[in-house]
C-alpha cells in the first residue's frame, strides 16, 4: 500500500521598518507593525483560514482517513495570536482531530543550525514549548528551516530526542536512489529521514495553474494515478508545501481547494492511504543509511544554503549577529532577547541574496527591498543599534574567553546545586524509611511552626545553607573573573 504524507508550512517573520543610520542609538524599536499586520491578515483571509477549513472538511468527510502534518514557526504563531487569533483556533481544532501532526522547528525560522549549535537547540526547545502550550500537542518529528540538513545537524536533532526528521530529496545527495523510502542518518542511526518528492510537490505548487505545462490541467484523479503508478516497493511519498501556496499563490478561483477536497476519494479507490510522519515511521523501517556531509535545503535548484550564505553581505551580517550570541545568552533583558530572536529569521538574509533567475532563484519577488544592498544596509543599521544595547549589558572589553569562563562557572554552579538538592532528597527519604527514627508531621508551608525541631527539618535547613554557600562561592568566583 502506498502512503502519502502532506506537509504544510506556515511562517512569517517580523519585518523590519526602514531604519536609517541616524536612528542608531535613538530608536530601539525595529519592526514595521503595519506591514506585519497587513500581510498576515491578508494571508489569513486568502490562504490560512480557507486551507484550515479545507483540511478540517477533508478529515471529517473521510472519517479521519485523511491525515497530514503542519509546521508553524514561533514568529508566525505569535503574529497569528496577535492579529488573527481565529487561525490559531482552527489550528487547535486540527490538533484535536488527532489526524494532524505538528512538527517542531526553529522558533524564528533561523539558520542557527549552521551558525551556533547551542542557540539552535535553545530555539528548538522554545518552539516545541510554544506548540505544546498553544496547541496542546508535543512535536515528535523535526523539520528545520527550509529543510536544512547535514550529518552534523542530524546528531543535534537526535540528541534533542527527535526520532524522525523531514528533509529535501536532493538529487545530488540521493544519486540513483529514490526519495520514496525511509532512510536513516549516517551519523545518528536512530534518526529516521523522510525525504520530499520534489517533482510531485512542484506539479501542484508550480504547475497547477500553468497553461503551458504539458499536463495542464491537473485534477485529483490524474494526480492519484501518478502516485499509484510508482513502483510497488516505494511506499512513502512526502509532499511538502508552504500553506501560502493554497489561496495566495494559487488563488481560490483556480480550483485548488476543490482539488484538495477530491484527493481522499480518489486515493481510496487506488488503495492509497494518508499518514502522519510519526505513523509512517512506526510502520516502515529504513532501507539504508544516507550521508549528507554538506548542508542541503529546499531552496533554489542548487538545494544548498547559498540563499542565506552565498555572498559577503550575508556572511558579514551573520558573523556580526552570531558574534554577540554569548553576550546575549548572559543577559536577562527580555526586550533584548526578543529582538535577538526576531533578528535571526532567515528571511532577513534571504533578502540580501544576489542570486538571479539564471540560478533558478526568485529572491527579489519575495523581498520588500529595492535591492540586496538595500536589505543589507537596513539590517546592518538595525543590528548596529542592537549591538550597542548588548555592549551596554556586557562590554566588548570582556573577551569571549572570559565570557565562556563565566558561563562555565554558572553552569557548574547550577549542576552543583542540583546535585546537593538530590543528596538532600535522598537523605530525607532514608530518614523517613528508617523505622528507628520517629519524626513528627511537619508541614512544608512557609508558615509552619518553628518550635518543632526535628532531623527532617534540620536536614532541609542544612541543604538550604549548603545551596546558599555554593551560590555565594560561585558568585565570588564570577566576580573575581
Amino acid at each position: 500500500m502506498k502512503n502519502v504524507c502532506f506537509y504544510f508550512k506556515i511562517h512569517q517573520p517580523y519585518r523590519l521598518k526602514r531604519y536609517r543610520f541616524f536612528d542608531i542609538g535613538n530608536d530601539h524599536y525595529y519592526y514595521d507593525d503595519f506591514a506585519n499586520d497587513e500581510i498576515i491578515s491578508r494571508l489569513a483571509e486568502t490562504s490560512y483560514i480557507p486551507m484550515c477549513d479545507t483540511l478540517l472538511e477533508m478529515i471529517s468527510e473521510s472519517n479521519g482517513a485523511f491525515r497530514c502534518a503542519i509546521s508553524v514557526s514561533g514568529t508566525a504563531l505569535e503574529q497569528l495570536q496577535m492579529y488573527v487569533p481565529e487561525v490559531v483556533d482552527r489550528l487547535r481544532k486540527l490538533a484535536e482531530t488527532g489526524a494532524v501532526e505538528f512538527l517542531s522547528g526553529t522558533y524564528a525560522h533561523s539558520i542557527a543550525s549552521l551558525e551556533d549549535p547551542e542557540e539552535f537547540m535553545r530555539e528548538v526547545k522554545a518552539e516545541s514549548d510554544l506548540i505544546h502550550n498553544t496547541l496542546g500537542v508535543r512535536p515528535g518529528t523535526f523539520a528545520n528551516t527550509e529543510l536544512i540538513y547535514d550529518d552534523d545537524i542530524a546528531m543535534m536533532i537526535r540528541s534533542m530526542g527527535f526520532k524522525a526528521c523531514l528533509t529535501v530529496g536532493a538529487k545530488h545527495v540521493l544519486g540513483w536512489k529514490s526519495p520514496n523510502y525511509i532512510y536513516s542518518s549516517a551519523t545518528a542511526p536512530d534518526l529516521k529521514l523522510l525525504l520530499t518528492n520534489d517533482k510531485l510537490s512542484d506539479d501542484v505548487a508550480r504547475n497547477f495553474n500553468n497553461p503551458e505545462w504539458p499536463e495542464y490541467p491537473l485534477n485529483a484523479d490524474k494526480y492519484m494515478d501518478w502516485i499509484a503508478a510508482l513502483p510497488e516497493e516505494e511506499q512513502i511519498i512526502n509532499l511538502y508545501f508552504s500553506m501560502d501556496t493554497f489561496g495566495s499563490f494559487l488563488p481560490a478561483n483556480t480550483g485548488i481547494f476543490q482539488f484538495m477536497k477530491a484527493l481522499p476519494r480518489f486515493a481510496e479507490e487506488r488503495n492509497i492511504s494518508f499518514v502522519t510522519p510519526g505513523e509512517v515511521c512506526k510502520r516502515l523501517k529504513p532501507v539504508g543509511e544516507l550521508s549528507v556531509p554538506y548542508p542541503i535545503s529546499d531552496i533554489d535548484e542548487a538545494r544548498d544554503v547559498s540563499a542565506w550564505k552565498g555572498n559577503n553581505l550575508q556572511r558579514d551580517a551573520l558573523a556580526k549577529l552570531y558574534g554577540a550570541a554569548e553576550r546575549v545568552s548572559l543577559c536577562d533583558d527580555r526586550r533584548l532577547k526578543q529582538d535577538w530572536e526576531y533578528l535571526q529569521s532567515s528571511d532577513h538574509f534571504y533578502y540580501m541574496s544576489t542570486k538571479n533567475m539564471a540560478d533558478g532563484a526568485s529572491h527579489a519577488a519575495f523581498s520588500p527591498y529595492d535591492s540586496p544592498f538595500a536589505a543589507f544596509t537596513n539590517y546592518m543599521n538595525v543590528l548596529a543599534d542592537f549591538l550597542v544595547r548588548v555592549e551596554e549589558q556586557y562590554p566588548e572589553s570582556i573577551d569571549n574567553e572570559e565570557l565562556n569562563s563565566l558561563l562555565l562557572t554558572i553552569r557548574n554552579q547550577a549542576a552543583e546545586i542540583n546535585s546537593l538538592n538530590k543528596e538532600v532528597k535522598t537523605l530525607r527519604n532514608n530518614i523517613l524509611n528508617d523505622d528507628s527514627v520517629t519524626l513528627p508531621e511537619v508541614k512544608e508551608e512557609t508558615d509552619a511552626p518553628k518550635k518543632t525541631t526535628t532531623r527532617k527539618t534540620s536536614t532541609k535547613t542544612a541543604a538550604k545553607k549548603a545551596t546558599k554557600t555554593t551560590s555565594k562561592a560561585g558568585a565570588k568566583k564570577a566576580a573575581e573573573k
